[in-house]
């Protein structure tokens, strides 16, 4: 009975594995191997979100600036290198919030999917650490705005879009929204099909534009490509849409996205 369990066990912690590698290469420099010249051109960006353990920001209002002053060396390296923080899994003093922290979850790898999931228990920690001035945050499959709110629309490329945001003034935008299982942070009970998941709020709209199924195996991405519509808290607006989820190595969980802004 303990062999039995023991093999079991491991087939378990063999599936969330790959989902593990399939968006961040626990065999890093193998899968996740970062491009020597990344391939960018204006009104796109190249995000690195395979980290389990970090936010990366992207801050619209610096990307336009760089384009005003015709700053193309600065330009580029904004399009493909971002401001990250850790995801905090500790309490650095007092009692915490009581819902700020790490929630594990078992997912139900060989049964109905990760879709059904339990939670097992709750870790309190430091709120998300932010920089001064971001628009929107990327984590794996994750995306959340800095008190934003986003709009999906039927367009599949930029070019189709009306040439002015007004057309969506009427529009019905979705603000982030709290979520204790979806951002994964914590592989160590991995074995046990229980996985540590941050509780922050994410935008479960706009992180509509990759899905994650489980069964089957290897996991299976599903892109979205139409053109979303983000509302920034100053009353700005973005367009952006995913034109890609890899790598030119073939590395999932690389975001191309592209981008217009002010819209």
């Amino acid at each position: 009975m303990n062999l039995r369990k023991h093999i079991l066990d491991t087939l378990a912690g063999v599936a969330v594995l790959l989902t593990a590698t399939a968006c961040n290469g626990v065999f890093d420099g193998i899968y996740d191997e970062v491009p020597a010249t990344p391939t960018v051109t204006e009104g796109q960006l190249l995000v690195d979100a395979t980290s389990w353990k970090d936010w990366y920001y992207v801050d619209f209002d610096s990307l336009r600036t760089y384009i005003e002053q015709k700053d193309t060396a600065g330009l580029l390296k904004a399009q493909t290198r971002f401001a990250h923080f850790p995801i905090p899994t500790t309490l650095s003093g007092g009692a915490g919030d009581g819902q700020t922290g790490i929630y594990t979850y078992w997912f139900d790898v060989f049964g109905k999917g990760i879709s059904v999931n339990e939670k097992r228990s709750f870790t309190p920690a430091d709120a998300q650490e932010e920089p001064p001035s971001w628009s929107i945050a990327f984590h794996r499959n994750n995306v959340r705005t800095n008190g934003g709110a986003v709009l999906e629309t039927n367009y599949k490329s930029m070019s189709e879009l009306p040439k002015s945001s007004i057309d969506f003034l009427g529009a019905t935008f979705q603000p982030d929204e709290w979520s204790e299982n979806e951002v994964w942070t914590d592989q160590s009970q991995m074995l046990q099909s229980l996985i540590g998941c941050q509780g922050i709020k994410i935008n479960k709209v706009l992180s509509t534009w990759l899905r994650l199924d489980i069964p089957p195996m290897p996991p299976a991405f599903t892109m979205n490509s139409h053109v979303f519509i983000i509302r920034m808290k100053n009353g700005n607006y973005a367009a952006v849409q995913l034109e890609n989820y890899m790598n030119a190595e073939g590395a999932k969980c690389w975001l191309t996205i592209n981008y217009k802004y002010p819209y």
